[in-house]
């Protein structure tokens, strides 16, 4: 079946509402918490917030609260806003008509008339919540469930490699290079990319006995054009957890963060200069069909999944386009330059290229996710 409905058409009815169920949990719980960030740091420095909405359109069903804000979900869960006094509308690009006529009662809760620097505060909070919000997931899951990880047993050698010259056998359990002890699979790596091809010293355990080897790992070029060394073996695939206390699950926490964030910024680098296939680029249909899969499997894996997608999201929001946080923050730094904002007319078509640009990657998102669907 080539569409999200073959999952109903071939009787996987099951299957089709844990996607939609999924995806709903995810992205209504990543858009709260984005706006929820903005909604805080607005409320700390005096801004009146009217509006914090779940979803784009028409009201499903909402309240106000006692500072006169309404919390509302919306009809369309693809995102959500939060409109402060003075906005013309939820994306804070621009101001009201009247903001010059404002009283001064009026103007102390405007967003627009606070200082530069509390404004780029009041932006930058959605994408801080983003990553706060992932790192208190995974410092959870590190301290109940455990950090996954792929112990050091080889699973599959590479012909001509330099392990399988060197004598490594599938099933070697690797304990130590060079005397630095190894605990999962990815020391292995870290290890001998760093090396660049020189001779090591590498200690396996093959049937209870250790083994020594010399080994001299392969140089080879990276896609970032780096000289690297190559070991030729992959992992046995299986995945094992260990639970850490609480702080160094913080710690971990924000060393996983550190690197989704680099790995994913590379990435994206790598398919700006065609050095990676923009194929792999997913829209709001892989999301669904993911959320969907993730949220079988158990909690553990749809809060590590929301996780990793909270990061992408914050990242993603501080691009300096225009319409995202980081096309504020881009606004911003070019009033703190000139001393005076930018002209209203500026900005309109800065809003307008920046929306140009967001609604063509949506598009081409869109699109990869449909050929994928229709290639499954």
């Amino acid at each position: 079946m080539s569409s999200l409905l073959a999952p109903v058409l071939s009787g996987g009815l099951t299957q089709f509402l844990w996607m939609v169920f999924g995806f709903l949990v995810v992205l209504t719980v990543l858009v709260f918490v984005h706006e929820l960030g903005h909604y805080l740091i607005a409320r700390r420095n005096g801004v009146r917030v009217e509006v914090f909405s779940i979803g784009f359109g028409p009201e499903l069903f909402g309240w106000n609260d006692r500072s006169g804000t309404r919390w509302k979900v919306s009809a369309l869960p693809l995102g959500g806003y939060v409109k402060m006094f003075g906005d013309s509308d939820g994306s804070s690009v621009l101001p009201t008509a009247d903001v010059e006529e404002m009283t001064e009662a009026e103007r102390a809760v405007s967003f627009f008339y606070k200082p530069l620097g509390q404004r780029a505060a009041i932006v930058s909070g959605g994408p801080l919540a983003n990553f706060i919000f992932a790192i208190v997931v995974m410092a959870v899951l590190f301290a109940t469930y455990g950090q996954p990880y792929m112990p050091p047993e080889i699973g599959r050698i590479l012909p001509n490699s330099a392990a399988e010259k060197a004598g490594m056998q599938v099933g070697d359990v690797v304990t130590s290079i060079d005397g630095n002890p190894i605990a999962r699979f990815d020391d292995i790596k870290r290890l001998v990319e760093v090396d660049s091809g020189n001779p090591m010293t590498i200690v396996v355990l093959r049937k209870g006995e250790p083994v020594s080897l010399n080994v001299t790992p392969k140089v080879i070029e990276d896609s970032d054009g780096r000289q690297i060394g190559q070991l030729g073996v992959q992992g046995s695939g299986g995945v094992k957890y260990t639970r850490l206390s609480p702080a160094n699950a913080v710690l971990h926490a924000f060393s996983e963060t550190w690197n989704l964030s680099t790995s994913t910024l590379g990435a994206m680098w790598q398919m700006i200069t065609h050095k990676r296939n923009a194929d792999e680029l997913g829209g709001p249909l892989r999301i669904a069909q993911l959320s969907g899969q993730v949220a079988q499997i158990g909690v553990g894996a749809l809060l590590s999944f929301m996780a990793m997608l909270s990061i992408n999201l914050g990242l993603i929001n501080l691009f300096p386009v225009p319409v995202l946080d980081g096309g504020h923050l881009l606004f911003y730094a070019a009033e703190a330059i000139r001393g005076k904002p930018l002209g209203q007319k500026a900005q309109e078509y800065g809003f307008r290229i920046g929306m140009a640009l967001v609604l063509t990657l949506m598009v081409f998102a869109t699109w990869n996710d449909l050929v994928h669907l229709w290639r499954s």
